[in-house]
């Protein structure tokens, strides 16, 4: 799986991953992160989710990173909203009122220049990425926010089942990645109704997880 995947997703639109209202868990969730209005949540893998459209009218600054530039145009045609855009190297920033969408692979994206940030929400981004490159990106992801608190969305199944993404993502797994650095708390676990994808049996996991430290 490499950027062509998602890029031909957006491309031939099959997309049946893009929610069309704001994520419940989301909704229900977010307060346990306390944080006050105008806080910049940093939203990876963003795509052109309506989660945007909820935080920034719950009075938060949102930055996001997405790889499909259709995708970014998408939610600024959604917004109603014209994006300034800008090159940083090898992506580009769109940029409007409260609101930094970096275009590009994730990996590109800096610390630098993506700027302070003080929570994450990872709904699409962990869960869509192979284990070797769930890996890479949750150390580059606690690199550039300097570790700042998550609410964090997960799936568990039999990964035999059925191939992702969304993959299948254990406590175990989670430990492994964020357990140095951050403590992990379950929110909410349910069954999802009728299976993941119609196929096979699956949990939906909100976790919270704030730095050791704080």
């Amino acid at each position: 799986m490499d950027t062509k995947f998602w890029l031909q997703k957006w491309e031939s639109n099959d997309i049946a991953f893009h929610q069309h209202d704001a994520n419940p868990l989301l909704v229900q969730y977010f307060e346990a992160l306390s944080l006050p209005q105008s806080s910049r949540i940093f939203v990876p893998l963003c795509g052109k989710t309506l989660d945007i459209s909820w935080l920034l009218a719950q009075g938060y600054c949102v930055a996001g990173a997405e790889l499909a530039v259709t995708a970014v145009e998408q939610l600024f045609e959604g917004l109603g909203v014209e994006p300034t855009i800008s090159e940083l190297g090898q992506i580009k920033r769109y940029s409007a009122t409260h609101i930094d969408i970096f275009v590009g692979s994730i990996f590109d994206v800096s610390a630098e220049a993506l700027g302070p940030i003080h929570a994450i929400y990872d709904r699409a981004a962990l869960v869509a990425l192979p284990e070797a490159m769930r890996r890479q990106y949750t150390a580059h992801l606690q690199e550039i926010t300097g570790t700042a608190p998550q609410l964090l969305v997960t799936f568990e199944y039999d990964q035999r089942l059925m191939e992702g993404p969304p993959f299948s993502i254990s406590q175990v797994e989670l430990e492994q990645h964020y357990g140095d650095r951050y403590g992990l708390s379950l929110l909410s676990s349910a069954e999802v109704d009728g299976g993941l994808k119609g196929r096979c049996a699956a949990t939906e996991n909100a976790w919270l997880l704030r730095g050791s430290h704080r």
